[in-house]
């Protein structure tokens, strides 16, 4: 005799126990919501970051909109807020206020936090919550990771695994992300505290300004809390050194630290991804240096009266500042306006992928390069340190350059509109707030409301990426199931 099971007597394993019934039925409000959650982020990963970005972005332009946030008596005005809530949950750095009088100690902690959850990412970070709560990482949380560590998987479909980091390294790459963040930011801010203490106002002052510096220069957001800002600090070799090296870490982005710890010694190991991101990021830093060196040498308003060696440490300083740093010893509307259109290219190029920094990533531009060397030799293909590069990662790359462009410009034409100041000046804030970099002429903090709404979006739109976002506007991957004729048009 069989046994006829029905639906109220189906015994199902749920969450470690048996329970009878539809586990729909049977799970709580709560269960079944974040059930509906953990589906949409698995599906369409790139319209849940841009989601939670701008939900963070809410709350915390509630927060710094409270009265205990500022220092001045009543609630911070609506641009002010939100603003600095999109600057630091995009890790930007530009402001409308002066960061370090505006803000009251409450207000500085929520920018603190603001700042390291905008640096790892929504999705990672997503992911090492549900790591830490669960004990395991289950295949939404790794994908939902994957996502934030590398851009291809944004869209469904089947995507490589010959990648930065692979689908089964994500709980090690998430693990790296936490650990590396406290062990970096930590190491910083004790490299920086033996200067900064003969200049503060006491053990825990210098130990607060040491961590807001640690943090606002391994996180590229460029931040000054303090009200010296860096003029104590504006010609010291050693202080100067460790930001850079600090601005260079986390612009190098999670998964070549990764890939370091794992193979420091074993040059032979690492990918193509992390071979790409070093020489691009290396050659942008010293090229940028000697072009700020050349270009200012003369400039009595920068560089113009300082020795060789003070010249050389400051162009070093600035080029690596370009990368997302933000941080800037000498006013930025005083670079001759060469050097302003360098700074505008370094800025548009960032850091690299899955990095604390913005821009279109030092990767991007690397392989338009190599396809642009391809094409001179008549290769048929893109080749690297012994790799064949396919195709579809320079039509990604060549996209992100167009949607970079297409923000920047339509930035550009909406704040020209709004205020009075020069194009250059114009061009190189909007830059900056695209690649998350925080340098400014001076402009941000001028301008009127509504060209500062214009810029606080062009932020957001660098933050999340272009990439992702044209990835949530089509949803998924379209297959098409014919081809069409082939036809050659006439190009250059």
């Amino acid at each position: 005799m069989t046994r006829r099971w029905t639906e109220a007597n189906d015994f199902r394993r749920i969450e470690g126990k048996w329970m009878r019934g539809n586990p729909l039925t049977r799970r709580s409000a709560l269960g079944r919501a974040r059930d509906l959650i953990d589906a949409f982020a698995a599906a369409t990963p790139a319209r849940f970051a841009i989601m939670i970005f701008a939900g963070l972005v809410f709350l915390f332009t509630l927060l710094l909109g409270l009265p205990i946030s500022n220092r001045t008596p009543g609630f911070t005005p609506l641009v002010d807020a939100f603003f600095t809530a999109v600057s630091t949950i995009c890790v930007t750095g530009l402001s409308t206020v002066d960061m370090a009088t505006y803000w009251s100690p409450f207000g500085h902690a929520v920018i603190f936090i603001g700042v390291q959850i905008g640096a790892v990412g929504v999705l990672t970070l997503a992911s090492i919550l549900g790591l830490v709560i669960s004990r395991r990482l289950g295949l939404r949380q790794r994908l939902m990771a994957a996502s934030d560590s590398n851009s291809s998987r944004i869209q469904r479909g089947p995507v490589s695994e010959g990648q930065a980091v692979r689908l089964g390294e994500i709980g090690g790459l998430l693990v790296t992300v936490a650990l590396s963040m406290l062990i970096i930011e930590v190491v910083i801010a004790l490299l920086l505290f033996p200067r900064v203490l003969p200049e503060s106002n006491g053990l825990l002052d210098a130990l607060w300004i040491s961590s807001s510096f640690a943090v606002m220069s391994f996180t590229n957001t460029g931040f000054i809390l303090v009200p010296d800002g860096l003029a104590p600090f504006a010609t010291d070799p050693w202080f100067l050194t460790v930001i850079m090296l600090s601005v260079f870490l986390g612009a190098i982005g999670f998964p070549v630290i990764y890939a370091l710890s794992k193979n420091l010694r074993k040059p032979k190991r690492w990918s193509l991804h992390v071979k790409l991101t070093l020489v691009t990021t290396l050659a942008l830093f010293v090229l940028g240096a000697l072009a700020f060196f050349v270009l200012e040498f003369t400039n009595p308003r920068t560089f113009g009266s300082m020795d060789f060696g003070q010249r050389s440490l400051q162009a070093l300083f600035l080029s690596m500042m370009t990368r997302s740093g933000g941080f800037s010893t000498i006013d930025i509307a005083e670079l001759n306006g060469s050097s302003l259109l360098i700074g505008d290219m370094l800025m548009f190029v960032g850091g690299g992928a899955a990095s604390t920094a913005g821009g279109i990533k030092v990767t991007t531009l690397a392989i338009l390069f190599l396809a642009a060397f391809a094409e001179a030799r008549g290769n048929q293909s893109m080749e690297a340190f012994d790799r064949r590069i396919p195709s579809d990662v320079l039509r990604l790359a060549v996209s992100v350059v167009l949607w970079g462009a297409t923000t920047v410009a339509t930035a550009c034409i909406l704040v020209l509109q709004l205020t009075d100041a020069p194009l250059d000046f114009v061009l190189f804030d909007v830059i900056s707030a695209f690649a998350t970099s925080g340098l400014s002429t001076g402009l941000t903090q001028s301008a009127p409301d509504s060209a500062a709404y214009v810029i606080a979006a062009t932020m957001f739109l660098g933050r999340v990426g272009t990439v992702t976002l044209a990835a949530a506007l089509a949803a998924s991957t379209r297959r098409q199931l014919f081809t069409r004729a082939e036809e050659r048009p006439i190009v250059g």
